[in-house]
């Protein structure tokens, strides 16, 4: 369990290293992702969608432009389509 715990942290290091604003960028989108979640758990079966997907189109694009940087197909195509459906949704709930 300790080598695991290390192996996290000098991921973590590494990253930071690497590109510390991906790094920052993808800390703050997973705390939007947790809130989001959260927000939705406390507040079903009437949560406030008009706000949280703005919140979920942003983390899903920080989510997205970060696993354009790694070179990450299946992320970004997961990540798009997320934002794309969001968006949708959103423009569904406004203009309803």
């Amino acid at each position: 369990m300790k080598q695991l715990i290390n192996n996290i942290i000098t991921y973590i290091q590494n990253d930071w290293k690497e590109n510390k604003v991906r790094c920052a960028l993808e800390i703050t989108a997973w705390f939007m992702s947790i809130g989001c979640a959260a927000a939705m758990a406390a507040t079903l079966p009437n949560p406030p969608f008009l706000i949280l997907y703005p919140l979920f189109i942003t983390q899903c694009a920080i989510f997205g432009w970060a696993a354009f940087t790694r070179r990450s197909t299946g992320m970004v195509a997961n990540y798009s389509l997320l934002v794309a459906i969001d968006s949708v949704a959103l423009a569904r709930l406004a203009f309803s």
